[in-house]
């Protein structure tokens, strides 16, 4: 690069700002400066009107939310769209009737607002609006700065600022440029990552688990070759990173035990297959079925709506209950009894009709209905029965089954007992009357 001072690049701003001065004292170019206004101001005026409509119709473009977003992105700019054409024309009508010099300002702001506008739209992929706008306004000032033709003299001012780290030197270009390949690299590496995972859960021939693994270990290779990749753009030899890298996976792994502990845990996880999306599970007293598997935690949502951020590591070292692993149905018991005046065998034939009418008991299994103690004041009996949703809760399906018992016992005249107390005084009791009152 060529050497240039603070002094050199005052003088070529210097110069074009006496080139300016010059050219603004020329008629032609206050009509130039007028018809540039009154070009964005028709153009935001018509823009009032026509960027609603446009909107509501690009609107109703389904399943493909990218194309919208970009769709979007140029109709919230439909000022800057009209502006350009409008300065085009104008542009175009003066080089026909005049010497070209008397078009510079056009050329000028139509080179500059079609920068803007395209970079704009551009960076409306990026999610982040404050991101978006920062890096919009990075691409127009480098190319303004060409424009212009400062943009050599900039980058070796830039270049003069630094200082020396050993045989290391470290300059505002060189951060600037480092920065701006990382940030370009890494958010490259996430677009792609998401487009393949995207592919991946799309396909049917895998398991829900192993396209989980598979998404997270693309997004993980394509970061770390990102970076790499970076490192090598910017000049920066990754063998000198050897011993500091080694000093900085001590302090990381003393450090981050837990981390590194988690995201092994949710690889063998997804590896073994013991859980996946939409397993039902009981940890503790957590139970619920699961929404998403992470890199660190897994997402379980409860009956009452609650969602639980459980570590990996507690999937692994404590005992999982998983109702669905290899299957669906999961045996429900009900305990209940019945005075001792009833016939047992009605009983267990009443039990068995009356579970079946409940809608979530399975079909292809029957209930089944046991007696099994003579209890001190009732006929004990257990009543199994298969259900095939547990995500959708054990304990209502239970007081189901438990209201059809009752409404089928009562039909039936089958009482259903509670416990008689009695209480035998040894001693007389002598009842005082305290009322005062004669009888």
């Amino acid at each position: 690069m060529e050497s240039y001072d603070i002094t050199d690049w005052g003088q070529r701003l210097g110069d074009f700002v006496r080139f300016l001065q010059g050219y603004v004292a020329q008629p032609w170019t206050l009509y130039q400066f007028a018809i540039i206004v009154a070009s964005f101001g028709v153009a935001y005026l018509l823009s009032l009107r026509i960027e609603p409509a446009l909107e509501e119709r690009a609107r109703r473009i389904k399943g493909n939310p990218g194309l919208l977003r970009i769709i979007i992105a140029f109709m919230r700019r439909t000022e800057w769209a009209m502006f350009l054409i409008f300065v085009a024309l104008a542009r175009e009508l003066i080089l026909q009737t005049t010497w070209p010099s008397r078009s510079y300002m056009l050329s000028l702001a139509l080179v500059l607002g079609f920068t803007w506008f395209a970079a704009s739209v551009a960076t409306r992929i990026i999610r982040s609006r404050a991101l978006a706008r920062f890096v919009a306004l990075c691409i127009f000032l480098y190319v303004a700065a060409g424009v212009l033709d400062i943009r050599d003299s900039t980058a070796a001012i830039l270049d003069g600022l630094a200082i020396n780290l050993g045989e290391f030197r470290l300059s505002v270009l060189f951060v600037i440029k480092a920065v701006a390949v990382v940030v370009v690299l890494l958010w490259a590496a996430s677009i792609l990552g998401g487009f393949i995972d995207t592919r991946i859960s799309k396909t049917t021939d895998l398991s829900p688990s192993f396209k989980v693994l598979a998404g997270k270990m693309i997004r993980i290779a394509l970061t770390v070759l990102a970076g790499m990749v970076a490192l090598n753009t910017i000049g920066i030899d990754l063998t000198a990173l050897t011993v500091f890298s080694g000093a900085v996976g001590v302090g990381i792994g003393f450090g981050l035990q837990k981390v590194v502990s988690n995201f092994i845990s949710g690889v063998i996880i997804l590896a073994d297959r013991s859980i996946k999306p939409g397993d039902t599970i009981e940890l503790g007293d957590t139970f619920g079925w699961i929404r998403e598997l992470h890199a660190r935690f897994v997402s379980v949502i409860t009956r009452d709506g609650r969602e639980y951020l459980i570590p990996n590591e507690d999937l692994i070292t404590h005992q999982v209950v998983n109702w669905s692993f290899s299957d669906m149905f999961i045996r429900v018991d009900v305990d209940f009894g019945v005075s001792y005046d009833s016939d047992p065998h009605e009983v267990t034939r009443i039990a068995i009709e009356a579970a079946s009418t409940v809608e979530r008991v399975a079909n292809h299994k029957k209930p089944v209905c046991w007696m099994t103690a003579f209890g001190s004041s009732s006929l004990d009996f257990k009543l199994r029965f298969w259900i095939s949703d547990p995500q959708n809760g054990l304990t209502n399906i239970r007081g189901q089954v438990l209201l059809a018992l009752w409404d089928a016992f009562k039909e039936a005249g089958i009482a259903i007992p509670f416990p008689h107390r009695e209480i035998i005084m040894r001693t007389p009791v002598e009842v005082v009357d305290k009322s005062g009152r004669d009888d």
